[in-house]
């Protein structure tokens, strides 16, 4: 079985009369001719290789189906929201998505969605995993620097040096490190998502304790744990569960670089 994940980006301007702008699928499609609301679609499908295409779906297929189906959902939405002058929810957004979902679904057989997520900002974004929507699933990147050093006492020198190279350097080296954080939550719950709540508890229960401080030395955790980034996407978890009220963290995914990432969930 395979996963086959598509973005779609498309801007909304709330003041403009309906119709395709643009022609760069690339920036936005539907775009814009004035200053706009940016958004982008995550569509995750799972199924089978057909063995004649070597497709799961046609990537342009989903392109056609999302912007015919979906993006105007999006759009006659967020332009009711705004004559109507109202905030959009989180929860409200995760209706949408789950709209979206059902008037999709059948498009894609044998395959099936698996889950749709919109990207809200660069570093924000909310998704569903099942038709219905009940569950959402918000996501936003924090950043962090931090030096670390890779040892193993019981290793011989050689044998750390061997094991973690660059990493053993005994006067350690640094990362700027971007963690980002998911919890989830029903959508009929009493508490609605609040962003500005989310973020101070990630600041407060996670962020401050290890921003410019040197992993090994500053923070008792690492005293007898490798500060890997394994380890430190655990620790990162175990900092934040329970600390979000009514929502529940779901995952943590730390990156040391652009090439090198762990996730981490206790499942």
């Amino acid at each position: 079985m395979h996963k086959l994940a598509r973005q779609i980006r498309f801007a909304v301007d709330p003041f403009a009369a309906a119709g395709q702008v643009g022609a760069n699928s690339y920036y936005a499609k539907p775009g814009a001719d004035t200053l706009a609301l940016y958004f982008a679609l995550w569509v995750e499908l799972i199924g089978r290789i057909d063995a004649d295409t070597g497709f799961v779906v046609n990537v342009t297929d989903i392109d056609r189906i999302v912007r015919a189906k979906a993006v105007n959902i999006f759009e006659e939405f967020v332009k009711d929201k705004f004559v109507l002058k109202e905030q959009i929810t989180f929860e409200q957004i995760g209706q949408l998505l789950s709209t979206i979902w059902i008037a999709i679904e059948n498009e894609f057989t044998p395959a099936k969605i698996n889950n749709l997520t919109v990207e809200l900002a660069p570093a924000r974004k909310l998704g569903i995993k099942e038709r219905d929507g009940n569950m959402l699933y918000f996501s936003e990147k924090f950043d962090f620097a931090a030096s670390h050093t890779l040892w193993n006492k019981k290793f011989s020198n050689e044998q750390n040096y061997d094991t973690f190279g660059k990493c053993a350097n005994p006067t350690g080296h640094g990362h700027n490190y971007i963690i980002e954080v998911t919890i989830k939550q029903s959508r009929d719950s009493n508490g609605a998502v609040k962003a500005g709540e989310f973020e101070t508890a990630v600041q407060k229960h996670f962020i401050s304790i290890v921003d410019h401080k040197n992993l090994n030395a500053d923070i008792e955790h690492f005293a007898t744990v490798n500060p890997t980034v394994e380890n430190i996407a655990e620790f990162a978890f175990n900092c934040l569960a329970g600390k979000f009220d009514s929502a529940k963290l779901d995952s943590v995914t730390v990156w040391e670089s652009d090439r090198a990432f762990c996730s981490f969930r206790r499942d």
